[in-house]
């Protein structure tokens, strides 16, 4: 009988895997730290990637589902300058690669595609141990515990299981992005509204940069990144919203109204995203019993690829443990072997920063537009 699977984390990652398992009947069994699906918000807009995501999702047996889930037209892209000059306004023409969902969306289609029962909501993991032999015990906030053969670390960037195969840990990027929301926009906030498009607006500039999204019900999602260091934001009091929207409005300065109304005119208090990522490249030898995947494994800077790569990290590792399912440890290392080097490959992919007042930066647009489309901070 295969070795029983437990993962710690119900994000998109760790549920591809349970659902992968599931399909395969290997036992399995998800820990989340929120107390219920709907216990917090999930994020904004994915654009699945052919060749990560969707392959994730084929292997899955969720394609069809999947694509009842995506919302038309959102591969549109605009590029514009800070004083709202367009530089690139590129229609979503149905032949794009990459559909968008809502991330909560796709990660409500993985837990319905699951037994009940298999995801344990409110089990926060407090610490995590080695026993020997390949075997592992959870601790839980709550004061339970469970030991387990196989363990899958799936916790994101401040995993607790990672300790147990690997010293490294997140450092600060330099930069972080404020998230703000515009509701109902095309009635509420029309030049803003306008000025997004249909998909994704992109505005760059050297430490400055907006990003936009246009999700369902007439939201704008925006994504306001500054290059700082973490004490310039502690001296912003993000416990008073007029104050912080004030303070970061203030660093766009001369940038257009349609553009900072993405920051002065949101519905919601601002909230801070500082961004982190683990060192470039990062690997560990084989412990026997445990691995990681998704942001626990190789958190790096938001390039659109981290849902992604989550999504198929699981899907391989399921079907490797599919594949072998009297050798577990077989199947970690061949789903590590191939882990590894995709995600180094990966985490290189920055996007570049453009100046768009330089003429020259312009001739790059088509190749910044490309990798700007693969997701806002964050994905």
């Amino acid at each position: 009988m295969p070795t029983p699977v437990t993962v710690v984390g119900a994000g998109l990652g760790g549920l591809t895997l349970a659902r992968v398992l599931h399909l395969h009947g290997i036992p399995v069994t998800v820990y989340e730290a929120d107390s219920s699906p709907a216990a917090r918000a999930q994020g904004g807009l994915l654009d699945i990637h052919e060749d990560s995501g969707q392959l994730a999702l084929e292997a899955a047996g969720l394609t069809d589902a999947f694509r009842g889930l995506v919302l038309e037209g959102r591969q549109a892209l605009r590029v514009l300058a800070p004083d709202g000059t367009v530089l690139l306004d590129q229609p979503d023409d149905g032949t794009g690669g990459r559909p968008e969902v809502q991330r909560g969306d796709l990660r409500q289609l993985l837990l319905d595609s699951l037994p009940a029962g298999t995801v344990r909501w409110g089990r926060k993991a407090a610490l995590v141990r080695a026993l020997g032999a390949g075997r592992h015990e959870v601790t839980f906030a709550d004061g339970s515990t469970v030991v387990t053969a196989l363990l899958v670390g799936a916790d994101g960037a401040w995993s607790r299981v990672r300790p147990l195969v690997s010293a490294a840990a997140p450092g600060y990027i330099g930069k972080s992005v404020v998230e703000t929301y515009l509701f109902d926009a095309a009635t509420r906030h029309p030049a803003a509204s306008k000025t997004v498009g249909g998909g994704m607006l992109v505005v760059p500039s050297p430490g400055r940069e907006i990003f936009a999204h246009r999700e369902k019900d007439d939201t704008l999602h925006a994504y306001v990144g500054l290059s700082e260091p973490q004490d310039w934001f502690a001296a912003v009091d993000f416990g008073d919203a007029a104050a912080a929207t004030e303070r970061i409005a203030r660093e766009f300065d001369g940038w257009a109204p349609e553009l900072t109304a993405l920051i002065t005119d949101s519905d919601v208090a601002p909230v801070l995203r500082p961004l982190f990522a683990l060192p470039p490249g990062h690997r560990w030898d084989r412990v026997p019993g445990v691995t990681l995947l998704g942001d626990a494994a190789h958190l790096s800077a938001p390039n659109g690829e981290g849902a992604n790569l989550a999504m198929l990290d699981g899907a391989d590792l399921g079907t490797a443990l599919a594949a072998h399912p009297d050798d577990a440890e077989a199947a970690l290392g061949r789903y590590e072997e191939a882990m590894f080097p995709r995600s180094a490959e990966t985490a290189t992919d920055e996007m570049p920063v453009i100046d768009p007042s330089d003429d020259a930066a312009r001739e790059v647009l088509g190749l910044f537009a490309g990798e700007a489309a693969d997701g806002a901070p964050g994905q």
